[in-house]
This record gives C-alpha cells, sequence and structure tokens, in this order.
C-alpha cells in the first residue's frame, strides 16, 4: 500500500493534523497566531545549518524552532513585549536562513519545496519521524490538556490548583516546534501556521466545550488534507498551498453559515 505515492502524502496529512488541530486550539485561545508563524519562519535557518552540517533536516529544524520558541518565552518575561519579539526574531532567523542558503554552493536544494511543502515526495522514513513526533504531540497535549486549559483560562487559577503557568507555557512551545518540524515537509514553513490556526478557527462557532472544538478541528484538518491531495491531483496545483485554500474555504463557509444560524436564532 505505501508503494503509492498518494498514500504516503495521505498519511503524512493526516499525522500532521491530528497534532496540530488540539495545539491549534491552545494557539487560537492564546492568541498565538504569530507566535506559530515565527517559530515556522524559523525553520528555514534550521534547514540551512542541517544541510551545512549534512545532518537530519528534521533535527536541525526541531533544534532552532525549539531554540526559538523558548527564547521568546523567555525574554518576553524580562520586560520584552511579545510581538516585538517575535517581530524581530522571526524576520531576523527568515532571513539568516535564507542568506545560509545562498551560501551553500555544494548542496542541491530545492528551496520551494521546504517554504511550501512537499507531501507528494514524503518517503517512507518521512513517515515515520511525521507519525512519530505527531504521536509525541497528541500524547504531550492530552497529557497536560487540564493544566494547560487551566493556565490558557486563568494563570491565578492554575497556580491554586498546583501548578506552573509558566511551565506549562513551556510546554507549549515545545510542542509548537515538534509539529513545526514534522509539518515542514507537507505544508513547508510559510504555511504551518495556516495548518495550526486555521481549522481550529473554523471549529470555534461549533463547539461548546475545548475537547469538542479539538475534536472538530481535526476533523475539519482531515478534510482539509484529503480534499486539498484530491484538488491538487486534478487541478494540477501545488499541494500544500492547496490544502490550506481548502482549510480557508472551509472557514469562510462555515463561519457565514454560523453567522446566518445566529442571525436566524436572534430574530
Amino acid at each position: 500500500m505505501l508503494d503509492d505515492f498518494m498514500v504516503r502524502a495521505a498519511l503524512a496529512g493526516l499525522g500532521v493534523v491530528l497534532a496540530a488541530a488540539p495545539l491549534g486550539c491552545f494557539v487560537v485561545w492564546r492568541r498565538m497566531a504569530f507566535f506559530g508563524a515565527a517559530t515556522a519562519h524559523a525553520a528555514v535557518l534550521g534547514v540551512a545549518l542541517s544541510l551545512a552540517l549534512s545532518m537530519s533536516v528534521f533535527a536541525g529544524v526541531l533544534a532552532v524552532s525549539l531554540l526559538m520558541a523558548i527564547s521568546v518565552t523567555l525574554l518576553s518575561h524580562r520586560g520584552y513585549a511579545m510581538d516585538t519579539l517575535l517581530g524581530v526574531m522571526a524576520h531576523s532567523s527568515l532571513a539568516f536562513g535564507l542568506v545560509a542558503v545562498s551560501f551553500l554552493t555544494d548542496v542541491r536544494i530545492d528551496l520551494m519545496a521546504y517554504l511550501f511543502g512537499d507531501i507528494l515526495a514524503v518517503g517512507r522514513t518521512d513517515l515515520g519521524i511525521i507519525w512519530s513526533g505527531s504521536l509525541l504531540v497528541l500524547g504531550l497535549t492530552l497529557w497536560r490538556w487540564q493544566p494547560l486549559l487551566l493556565a490558557t483560562v486563568s494563570e491565578e487559577l492554575a497556580h491554586a490548583e498546583g501548578y506552573d503557568p509558566q511551565r506549562e507555557s513551556l510546554v507549549l512551545t515545545v510542542a509548537l516546534a515538534i509539529v513545526v518540524a514534522v509539518a515542514i515537509k507537507v505544508v513547508g514553513v510559510l504555511l504551518i501556521a495556516a495548518l495550526l490556526i486555521i481549522p481550529a478557527a473554523t471549529a470555534r462557532p461549533f463547539s461548546a466545550t475545548p475537547e469538542r472544538m479539538a475534536l472538530i478541528a481535526a476533523g475539519l484538518g482531515i478534510i482539509s488534507v484529503l480534499g486539498g491531495l484530491w484538488g491538487s491531483w486534478n487541478l494540477d496545483t501545488p499541494t500544500g498551498p492547496t490544502i490550506v485554500c481548502v482549510a480557508a474555504i472551509l472557514f469562510a463557509l462555515l463561519n457565514t453559515i454560523a453567522r446566518f444560524e445566529r442571525g436566524g436564532k436572534s430574530d
């Protein structure tokens, strides 16, 4: 079965969205959309360093994404404005990464594949890495679900229950860095944040509980991946961007329906 590249692509996409969906809910609740994008931008520098040092791209991207996420988390508690920090570090790391790539004259590199993903080129080794990372993130999110929720709702409430909000924030940033590292092959560094945010934002109006929102977001992510693969195959369009386009269409369609339903009830 895995000899079929479309099946491998579908499995890779499903592996990413199952981890990204619950994590994306916290990104939406905490208004961390720019944080996810900044961590993803740093991944370009990780790609350049891993190729220069002849190491695994996954390891290089994970290391730089972790460094970026942890640095922003720690510096934000020392008087620096979060949006300023993210702006400086995101664009700086992206620029340094692109400059570093230009020096790799002895290495053939398809930069577009890293920027926008190359899900159709996913191999068995890539599948193993993607699913290992996704299951790790999913397990970490489920394990810390209640503390993360409490820290998101109120830091004082989290303290009262015996949890450290800063530690929970660190857990969230580590999980985000892992998702960025495993998703780079699927949608690329410039579209990872979209896969985190759009399904969760779409699910929000239809969710009475946090758990329901995470489940709906996962379902919408699955539809986006399968729909994007189908559209890419039939329309001959780039697969990563097509997946995000399907997610965006679902967001527009379902939010329009939700608005009409709310309008009808108010009448």
